[in-house]
């Protein structure tokens, strides 16, 4: 069992930083792959990111390549996404997710995820 929280969200303005953090609970953390989501108004909840249980392995949604970043410390029982360059499109509720793998491949359809956080909202101003 995995408990995740979220925290880190806010108000920025187009072109500013966040940094959102997923702080989780539970011995097997370092044996799970871990994703952001993004949920905004009357939209599907987005893929973001990921990163595997180990943090070599991280995959990326097209339209944060090059400005978000995904780590992780296992021994702190935390991952990070880190947002340069905000845009209003990323204007959503943020959620972390977990799910049991000690593989390398990234799976990015919320189906996969067995563990949610409560979401954490991110809001960009133009």
């Amino acid at each position: 069992q995995v408990q995740l929280i979220e925290s880190g969200g806010g108000l920025v303005q187009a072109g500013g930083s966040l940094r959102l953090s997923c702080a989780a609970s539970g011995r097997t953390f370092s044996r799970h792959a871990i994703a952001w989501f993004r949920q905004a108004p009357g939209k599907e909840r987005d893929f973001v990111a990921a990163i595997n249980w180990s943090g070599g392995s991280t995959g990326y949604a097209d339209s944060v390549k090059g400005r978000f970043t995904i780590s992780r410390d296992n021994a702190k029982n935390t991952v990070n996404l880190q947002m340069n360059s905000l845009k209003p499109e990323d204007t959503a509720v943020y959620y972390c997710a977990a799910r049991y793998s000690t593989g390398i491949f990234i799976r990015i359809d919320a189906k996969d995820y067995d563990y949610w956080g409560q979401g954490t909202q991110v809001t960009v101003s133009s």
